[in-house]
């Protein structure tokens, strides 16, 4: 037979069963607002390219992406994270966009310090993204980079080289409100078979680097969603952040890779779930 249960016993689990449905929003939004936002998870990438030089077999980047300064991202946390990027010791370092939320205020002059403490040896290379251009202050943010030590790349390329080999390094102009010239960006390229890496803030303009001869995007913008739903995935992303949301892509039957990093801070809500913010190591191998 079953054993009886008191009232007081029936009451108690009456109680603990409302206690967890009451709470449950309240521990998922406090865990969203302040846990996961702050839980930097660091992926390891190996990616083969078949174009990549010998020399360059082994080669480090280093990929972060929407710090979104300003908004519920501090200096501070920016230093912090320099440290964390020093750390894994990269041989080249790639910023996606998205330094500022919206303006930079008083912390454009100390950002730029903080970013100048990065060091790698082929150097550190950066794109604007869409909320680089909020309240027109894409230059201002174009200067603390460049005073940050990053090469600004808005529609141009630079050659990456170790010893007689060089592979090439390409930017675009954000595909939101900026104006991405990737046949003007590639134009020092397009006489050779050489191997380009294509930074561009947006994802989904990877469908256009399909049509030139790069081997690598890497990307942000999405946030990977921000917001993600187990065995679902994400729920909403932005314009142009909709078809390569989160992680590695293959495009053209491996032709053109993608990769989506999940970016730094968060934007228009300070919450993140199942979708911690995302430094990128990709170790490059020659296929």
């Amino acid at each position: 037979m079953a054993p009886k249960i008191s009232r007081r016993s029936f009451l108690s689990n009456i109680f603990k069963v409302l206690a967890g449905l009451l709470l449950t929003p309240v521990t998922g939004y406090s865990y969203a607002r302040y846990a996961e936002p702050g839980w930097l998870a660091v992926k390891q990438i190996p990616l083969t390219l078949k174009r990549l030089p010998a020399s360059f077999d082994g080669m480090r980047i280093v990929q972060f992406s929407d710090v979104h300064l300003g908004f519920h991202y501090t200096v501070e946390q920016l230093g912090m994270l320099v440290e964390r990027i020093q750390s894994l010791k990269p041989d080249l370092i790639c910023f996606t966009g998205d330094l500022f939320d919206s303006t930079t205020g008083q912390d454009g002059e100390p950002a730029a310090q903080v970013l100048s403490r990065l060091q790698a040896p082929l150097g550190k290379a950066a794109v604007l993204g869409n909320h680089d251009y909020y309240g027109k202050e894409q230059d201002k943010i174009t200067a603390i980079l460049t005073q940050g030590g990053f090469n600004v790349l808005t529609n141009r390329s630079l050659p990456l080289k170790r010893g007689k080999e060089r592979i090439w390094l390409s930017g675009v102009d954000d595909m939101w409100d900026g104006k991405p010239d990737l046949g003007e960006a590639l134009k020092k390229t397009a006489a050779n078979e050489e191997c380009v890496i294509l930074l561009s803030h947006c994802p989904d303009f990877a469908d256009t680097a399909l049509k030139h001869p790069v081997d690598l995007q890497l990307s942000g913008h999405s946030h990977g969603g921000q917001v993600r739903l187990p065995f679902y995935g994400h729920i909403i992303t932005p314009e142009y952040g909709k078809k390569y949301v989160d992680g590695l892509y293959r495009l053209g039957d491996g032709k053109l890779q993608v990769y989506t990093n999940r970016g730094i801070g968060v934007s228009v809500y300070p919450i993140r779930f199942w979708c911690r913010p995302e430094l990128t190591v990709f170790t490059l191998r020659k296929g």
